[in-house]
């Protein structure tokens, strides 16, 4: 099964810069949606961004204008660029594959995980 290792998290100042990576191996990538998902303690896993095998994108209300959504197929990787950062984007950051080329925006769309990067930002 594809294997999605995230990184890039960290502790950021409130209005900073922070750019995730999630690098995907086991399986053929480019043809999979993927998407950015995030979890603060004590609330339910939310939607944050996702992205089309084609390109198209997707973004949650709360983070539009702020966080963009790219992907490298020749590195297998995707990337979430998140500028004007708020204490409330603070959470465990998750990316996460589904089996077909059309974003879901729900966990329950996406069939592969990665285990997680805390971002922390800070007041």
């Amino acid at each position: 099964q594809v294997q999605l290792v995230e990184s890039g998290g960290g502790l950021v100042q409130a209005g900073g810069s922070l750019r995730l990576s999630c690098a995907a191996s086991g399986r053929t990538f480019s043809n999979h949606a993927m998407g950015w998902f995030r979890q603060a303690p004590g609330k339910e896993r939310e939607f944050v961004s996702a992205i089309t095998w084609s390109g198209g994108t997707y973004y949650a209300d709360s983070v539009k204008g702020r966080f963009t959504i790219s992907r490298d197929n020749d590195k297998n990787t995707v990337y979430l660029q998140m500028n004007s950062l708020k204490p409330e984007d603070t959470a465990v950051y998750y990316c996460a594959g589904r089996n077909w080329g059309a974003i879901a925006t729900t966990a329950g769309g996406y069939d592969y995980w990665g285990q997680g990067t805390q971002v922390t930002v800070s007041s």
